[in-house]
């Protein structure tokens, strides 16, 4: 299990939410067999989109974060429900690339920086709430704070982080996601930047013992901060047999006929990579109906 806190200024104006994701992160490199920098790539992309999607408002509400940057990793996907709960995958699990020369892992490299940044909020209306914004970095965190200050006009620190051991496990994993409302005053952001000008990383607090709940106060030290939530997050897939029949069907008709030409047709998730088998005669059915 993960674990998001969040935590707001005494006068309100500030909020910040921590992630430890390093569970969320390992169980992402399990199922997508994932290389060393895509495990960094799509465990970003996983917490950055559990952080924001942890701020909706009501049960139902999805955000979904989607990432083509032209890069070798090809275009990343991460959906979260309204509690953080989060899965996601990416069209290629598999990429070897130098690393960048401070000897980190080259995300920004792997992910590109020539394309965009898709955010869609599904928020129970008739359409669903969608932004874009061109990469800056293809590093993740940065695009995500570049999205927030121009798309929805709300001044954003976000930093995310994730260590990967030798032998591809995932040793650290975490992040936090810092939101000033209209009415902070301007010293706030002077402390705030005082404060983020002390963190060289957020894998590194957590090497150092540090819990979310640390990091998350720690970005608000000054300003008399409050720890508002704790709660456990995990990585999640909702797929359903029902799910995938209603998919079948969204085809239509001259499609499902070509697949029921198959004694069985088989739909794996892109999520978690479970596996639904549907007969000949079950495609026929999905026609019928």
């Amino acid at each position: 299990m993960g674990r998001i806190v969040r935590t707001i200024s005494k006068d309100a104006s500030v909020v910040c939410s921590a992630i430890d994701g390093t569970d969320i992160v390992s169980e992402i490199e399990k199922i997508h067999r994932t290389s060393a920098v895509v495990t960094a790539a799509l465990g970003r992309l996983a917490m950055g989109t559990s952080l924001i999607g942890f701020g909706l408002k009501d049960e139902g509400d999805s955000v979904t974060l989607r990432i083509n940057g032209g890069g070798p990793i090809g275009s990343l996907t991460a959906v979260s429900d309204y509690l953080g709960n989060v899965k996601c995958y990416c069209d290629n699990n598999i990429v070897e690339i130098p690393l960048r020369p401070d000897g980190k892992l080259n995300v920004g490299g792997a992910v590109g920086t020539d394309g965009t940044l898709s955010v869609i909020k599904d928020l129970g209306l008739k359409e669903p709430y969608i932004g874009q914004t061109e990469l800056v970095s293809g590093e993740i965190a940065e695009d995500i704070t570049e999205y927030f200050a121009e798309s929805e006009q709300t001044p954003t620190v976000c930093a995310l982080g994730v260590l990967v051991n030798p032998g591809l496990t995932v040793k650290r994993a975490g992040g936090f996601l810092l939101q000033l409302l209209p009415f902070a005053p301007d010293e706030s952001m002077d402390i705030i930047e005082r404060n983020i000008s002390k963190i060289s990383s957020v894998t590194s607090l957590m090497e150092q013992g540090m819990s979310a709940e640390d990091i998350a106060l720690m970005t608000l030290d000054g300003l008399e901060p409050n720890a508002l939530d704790d709660f456990e997050v995990s990585y999640r897939c909702d797929c359903s047999r029902e799910r995938t029949e209603r998919i079948l069907k969204s085809l239509g008709e001259k499609e499902l006929k070509e697949l029921s030409q198959d004694e069985t047709t088989e739909v794996k998730c892109h999520f978690c990579g479970k596996a639904y088998n549907f007969t000949s005669a079950e495609i026929l059915s999905l026609i019928e109906k």
